[in-house]
């Protein structure tokens, strides 16, 4: 969840480098996003949801968790591509960013912490990659 509050902090830049409007800065604040974004989606997929998805009753949330994943990939790097990052689009993945977030934090989290036994977190530890620095 740490994570979490290091990439909203990011997407604050990026809205802000959008607002100033130079395409430069706009490039580097949505490398800064990705580049703590993927490696964090990446992991939650084979950790996390990999062990959560066995369980038939998260599978499809678990699908839609990894689709807005996705879908946030895509927004960003369409603010990249916008002549100098377009406000509504940083608008939409900000928002869609919070969304995702608030569920993964208030729904599946609270949840694998009920769901998921020792051997089971042993396993998210295992094939869990480390963080990136």
């Amino acid at each position: 969840m740490a994570e979490h509050t290091e990439i909203i902090n990011a997407a604050g830049e990026l809205r802000r480098a959008c607002e100033g409007g130079d395409p430069s800065q706009v490039a580097a604040a949505a490398d800064r996003v990705e580049g703590l974004l993927h490696p964090h989606t990446r992991s939650e997929e084979v950790g996390l949801f990999a062990v959560m998805r066995r369980q038939e009753e998260f599978t499809d949330h678990i699908d839609s968790l990894c689709a807005e994943h996705t879908t946030l990939d895509a927004q960003l790097a369409a603010i990249r591509g916008a002549d100098p990052g377009d406000p509504a689009l940083v608008d939409r993945f900000l928002h869609d960013l919070r969304h995702h977030i608030d569920r993964e934090d208030n729904g599946l989290f609270p949840a694998s912490a009920i769901a998921l036994e020792g051997p089971d977190w042993e396993e998210v530890d295992d094939v869990t990659p480390p963080p990136v620095a």
